[in-house]
């Protein structure tokens, strides 16, 4: 009896409904300003092209945390930062440290947080919330900051609708956007995985619009400010964050890893005008917020149909990179009708060895062999891949890959990059972004590294004589089962692809 009391006030405490949302003036970007060195030089760079953005794609995580870094010690004026997951992990605990320093200079600073993966970080966010110069809002937040799982239980149709939009933007003059979150695995230093990404650093047009995503979605219904969901958390000390920052930058391995990402000069290169990004036009795309508050009497204006008219439609070819790839029968039925009126169709994803979520395997299993049977080429990704798993030895970590990466090429004229899966929880659950480039160069890359990813980076999956699904790995072996997974993996897998559960995935 005690035990079941116990769980039923658990229970009651995650299911408890959100403090009313006080009445606050709508808080707006900065403007971009030559009173700051990255507004000097970005504004000079941009001054030749009028309305169109400079962009510099980057791949390796290594790269991406010193872009990160640098733009963080360069904030003058402002740093709005939009993300799905910022760990307190070494990397993470940098970029807070980082962030808090730039709050003692007296820059500007507002952090918009999904609240899922926040678990534990109470009362370091209590401390970020109560510098008088960083403002923190947790979007669509759980009220009992216990155990996520017992707040799904208590108020599941609402808490699984989650904010997965990744942006981060300095001085309202360099914008960041791509796939990756805050955390080592992110920035290819986890213990045991790095994960394949890309992000996109923009300067110039579209800069004020994924300014604008980030107000909307700030001044939005579903982001409280941090102060009305942690009352009542003692705040971490700066002592402690300051000695645990020490500990991590100290340690042997943290210092091999800055001199990897050391080698990096993109936000130096920004400032002294050293660096030539590709000058193109850029849109941003995103959900509505009001996609989370999952009422059908409010109107949503939602990513999928924008990314299709931003994108065009494919003649020629499109490559899909998409590492939680779930088409669903009517994204199957379409991607067959592309390829058999004469489009390539390639699509990347995780092998199931590599994919760190299996019941979206399941999602994606389900429709594998339709998929080949209408010609859709299919690369699935090796947990050993060789890039990666070279960047991961120079910092002496675990040397397994998974892909992260949401991006499309079609044409080769133009590249999706951003935070879409092209699953049914971003079709359908998540709120999502990215930038639609127009890039040749970019498209190409892409392409090339879609169908250039057998045999070194990826399984090809292809139909045997007997219409049975068989994995090339570039030898002589042709595997008949996913390839480096066990029996019960493959079991588990096989059960859930029969689970009425594909909306959810």
């Amino acid at each position: 009896m005690p035990a079941l009391l116990a769980l039923g006030a658990l229970l009651l405490s995650a299911c408890s409904a959100l403090p009313p949302m006080p009445e606050r003036p709508a808080v707006r970007a900065l403007a971009p300003s030559s009173a700051s060195g990255l507004g000097r030089a970005t504004l000079a760079h941009a001054r030749p092209h009028p309305g169109q953005t400079g962009v510099v794609a980057i791949a390796d995580g290594h790269v991406a945390f010193a872009v990160r870094l640098a733009l963080v010690r360069a904030a003058e004026r402002s740093i709005d930062i939009q993300t799905y997951i910022w760990h307190a992990d070494a990397a993470g605990t940098i970029l807070y440290d980082e962030v808090l320093k730039a709050a003692d200079r007296g820059v500007r600073v507002r952090l918009l947080l999904d609240d899922a993966n926040t678990g534990g970080l109470d009362p370091l966010l209590a401390l970020l919330d109560a510098h008088p110069n960083v403002d923190v809002r947790l979007y669509n937040p759980f009220t009992g900051r216990g155990s996520r799982a017992l707040g799904y239980l208590g108020d599941f149709t609402r808490l699984n609708h989650r904010m997965h939009n990744k942006s981060f933007t300095v001085d309202n003059a360099v914008a960041v956007v791509g796939g990756r979150n805050i955390a080592d695995e992110y920035f290819e230093t986890g213990n045991t995985t790095g994960l394949v990404d890309l992000d996109a650093v923009t300067i110039g047009q579209v800069v004020g619009d994924v300014s604008n995503e980030f107000d909307l979605y700030w001044n939005s219904a579903s982001a409280y400010p941090a102060a009305l969901i942690l009352g009542g958390v003692t705040p971490q000390t700066r002592d402690e964050l300051d000695r645990r920052t020490q500990a991590i930058t100290s340690n042997p391995e943290s210092l091999r890893y800055r001199e990897a990402v050391a080698r990096s000069h993109i936000v130096e290169g920004l400032i002294d005008g050293s660096l030539q990004p590709e000058w193109t036009r850029a849109t941003v795309i995103h959900d509505d917020p009001a996609k989370t508050l999952d009422s059908p009497d409010t109107p949503k204006d939602l990513l999928a149909p924008q990314l299709t008219a931003a994108l065009g439609n494919p003649q020629r070819s499109l490559h899909i990179v998409s590492p939680y790839f779930v088409p669903g029968d009517a994204g199957t039925a379409a991607l067959v009708a592309m390829a058999q009126r004469g489009v390539a169709v390639s699509i990347l994803t995780n092998s199931l060895a590599a994919n760190d979520v299996k019941p979206a395997h399941a999602g994606y299993a389900r429709h594998r062999k339709a998929l080949l049977q209408g010609g859709v080429k299919l690369f699935e990704l090796r947990p050993e891949a060789a890039d990666i798993a070279e960047r991961a030895k120079e910092v002496g970590r675990g040397s397994r890959a998974a892909l992260h990466a949401k991006t499309y090429a079609v044409d080769g004229r133009a590249v999706f990059v951003g935070s879409f899966n092209l699953d049914q929880r971003s079709l359908r659950l998540n709120t999502e972004m990215g930038l639609v480039i127009d890039s040749p160069t970019l498209a190409l890359n892409m392409a090339r590294a879609v169908d250039g990813a057998y045999p070194a980076g990826a399984y090809q999956v292809v139909l045997n004589a007997q219409g049975n699904t068989d994995w090339k790995d570039g030898t002589d072996t042709v595997h008949s089962t996913d390839p480096e997974t066990s029996w019960l993996e493959r079991t588990l897998v096989r059960i859930e692809s029969w689970l009425p559960i594909e909306w959810l995935l």
